[in-house]
């Protein structure tokens, strides 16, 4: 339910424009999130282009809207809205312009490899281990929901994926956490511990534990309205 707010400024060293670069780094994040083939991927935006919309695997992908210049696409998967954007024609009219965002060089050109190899990578935490401290990006906050505590009080939850070169995780965000993160920002966990939850595993900062924010995306993002 994020929609990048593109903004046209800049050129980038491969001739494409700032907010291009931002964009397919975007969407190459979605394909490997949702594991699927970047050109495979990227084709469905064209064919929906053509069509007004097509599937790729679990998502529905929507032309919404259609100027001469670009188009604006919804990204749903099961009824639910996974994002929407504008997409440059002129991008739409490239073989694979994901090829070159493919999920490692994301990494590299954010610098993710120079991660401290002291700390743990997702790839290697298992259920049961304590005092986990990694680095990781923001890959996805859904909508935040109001549950109410074990103490009988209110708080507002969301079960963010964070991501590295090995792999993906759940990390529930809690209250102003969910205030201080947005998606693609680098950030570091400190004193934390791994468990299952409804199958999956997650990566829970205990209350001696710590979250921070390493290093903003630069992107703009906002939440979808009516949807």
């Amino acid at each position: 339910m994020i929609i990048p707010r593109v903004r046209m400024r800049g050129r980038s060293n491969r001739g494409y424009q700032s907010a291009d670069s931002k964009l397919l780094q975007y969407l190459a994040l979605v394909s490997m999130e949702y594991g699927i083939d970047s050109q495979e991927f990227f084709i469905s935006f064209v064919e929906a282009w053509k069509g007004q919309h097509s599937t790729c695997k679990s998502l529905l992908i929507e032309c919404r809207r259609r100027t001469q210049d670009s188009g604006v696409f919804l990204i749903t998967s099961s009824g639910k809205v996974v994002a929407q954007f504008p997409i440059p024609k002129r991008i739409l009219e490239e073989t694979n312009p994901l090829k070159e965002y493919a999920y490692v060089k994301v990494l590299r050109r954010t610098k993710l490899e120079n991660v401290d190899m002291k700390h743990l990578r997702i790839g290697d935490l298992k259920p049961g281990m304590n005092q986990v401290n990694l680095k990781a990006r923001i890959l996805e906050i859904p909508k935040p929901r109001q549950v109410i505590t074990r103490f009988g009080g209110f708080a507002t939850v969301t079960n963010a994926s964070i991501t590295d070169e090995t792999g993906i995780i759940h990390l529930p965000l809690w209250n102003k956490q969910i205030d201080v993160v947005s998606v693609g920002d680098l950030i570091r966990v400190e004193n934390a511990r791994v468990v299952v939850f409804k199958g999956e595993r997650q990566l829970r900062v205990s209350r001696s534990g710590q979250l921070s924010v390493l290093e903003k995306t630069g992107l703009s993002f906002e939440k979808l309205s009516n949807h």
